[in-house]
């Protein structure tokens, strides 16, 4: 996890940033008024840490601007504009990577080249998130946002991890009525495969359009021959078919164990926010579970060559 110093930092330049706005080189601001002196302007009631806490524990619970605000004693306004300072610098931290304190993930060529190197298979899902409805008279009320599978209003997002259920990358937006393949292709996905051959990735069946353009990299679960809709098919080929299919979710189960961790997070259960900030939201969430997840040990698969305990003589 990024260092508190270092999030400190970027809160504190943002804050002299918003200080030298609409100043003029002559002392005055463009309105024609003199410029605020050193220490004018709202105070802020609560120093950093504190902000901090109440923004984290604003994402872990969902407790309210005012209930947050009885706590630590100040207005639901503070609150409010605490959460909405801290919030987007935990969101572009990127994504911990494990085993590698000081890398961090950001964006979908980051996520292929690290794999690439690191001999990592992808695992790749889709998440969907009911949202509230939009109001009458804006644009996505009918169809935009609502869902085939759940009939609701739900955003999707893109998940991968690794072979462990750790996060390498979740966000990437989109209105729930967007299906996972045509994502693949608006997100430049299907591009980074073209780049890198040597990944391999395992996908659902939403994801079956591309594991038939790039049949040697990504794995998606077997399609069900024909010969099995007949009731007098051999019970070899129906249990062959279905332990093909059973071992290739248990590949590709460790990136439902991440999006399931992010369940774990109030706001990304029911969001009942405003839609606009869902994705700043997501990444937030989603990062802090990568620096937790990324801590967890590497397990290795033991190897099943035989090794002889003592030379023997032929």
């Amino acid at each position: 996890m990024a260092s508190h110093t270092s999030i400190s930092a970027s809160w504190s330049k943002n804050l002299r940033h918003l200080g030298r706005r609409g100043a003029s080189p002559g002392g005055t601001s463009g309105a024609g008024c003199a410029s605020p002196g050193v220490g004018a302007g709202p105070k802020h009631g609560l120093v950093f840490v504190d902000r901090l806490l109440v923004t984290l524990v604003h994402l872990r619970t969902r407790l309210t601007h005012t209930a947050l605000g009885v706590i630590y004693k100040v207005g639901s306004s503070t609150i409010g504009r605490a959460i909405a300072e801290i919030r987007p610098l935990l969101a572009e931290r990127g994504f911990a990577v494990p085993q590698r304190p000081g890398l961090r993930l950001r964006t979908f060529e980051d996520v292929f080249a690290y794999a690439e190197a690191e001999n990592v298979t992808p695992r790749i899902d889709g998440m969907e998130t009911q949202v509230r409805r939009p109001k009458a008279g804006r644009p996505g009320r009918r169809r935009a946002f609502v869902s085939g599978k759940r009939r609701q209003n739900t955003i999707r997002t893109t998940t991968i991890s690794d072979g462990q259920g750790r996060t390498l990358l979740s966000g990437v937006v989109r209105p729930g009525r967007m299906h996972d393949q045509s994502a693949m292709r608006t997100e430049g996905i299907a591009e980074q495969f073209r780049r890198r051959p040597r990944v391999k990735a395992e996908v659902d069946d939403g994801y079956r359009g591309l594991a038939s353009e790039f049949p040697e990299q990504v794995s998606a679960p077997p399609r069900k021959p024909r010969s099995l809709d007949d009731d007098n098919s051999p019970l070899t080929e129906r249990y062959g078919w279905r332990e093909m299919k059973r071992r290739q979710s248990s590949r590709r189960i460790y990136v439902e164990h991440a999006n399931a961790e992010y369940r774990r997070w109030r706001p990304l259960q029911r969001y009942t926010g405003r839609r606009e900030t869902y994705g700043e939201t997501h990444r937030t969430v989603a990062a802090l579970v990568s620096d937790r997840a990324a801590r967890r040990p590497t397990r290795r698969k033991p190897s099943t060559e035989l090794v002889l305990v003592r030379p023997t003589a032929c």
